[in-house]
């Protein structure tokens, strides 16, 4: 599963630069997720660096993003692959 980012985002920055695959940008209003680069950094740690650093703790899991761990791994070697996301 991907994860999101809620409206209780303060913009902090700290989520965005450790995020290893860089699903991580600033929207219009708050920072936003983009699932097809989200791999909850499986294959990169072993929980989710953006909710680790999060201070208000507005990133949970995305329920319209619902992955296996297999699901995330196989995301992940795509990235590292150098294969687009669909």
């Amino acid at each position: 599963m991907a994860l999101k980012i809620t409206d209780a985002c303060i913009n902090c920055d700290v989520c965005e630069p450790v995020c290893p695959n860089e699903a991580i940008s600033q929207g219009v209003e708050i920072y936003e997720i983009d699932p097809d680069l989200c791999t909850e950094c499986v294959g990169h740690f072993d929980k989710p660096q953006c909710q680790l650093v999060c201070p208000v703790a507005c990133i949970p899991l995305d329920p319209d993003h619902v992955e296996t761990r297999e699901q995330l791994q196989a995301k992940f070697e795509r990235l590292i692959a150098g294969v687009t996301p669909k």
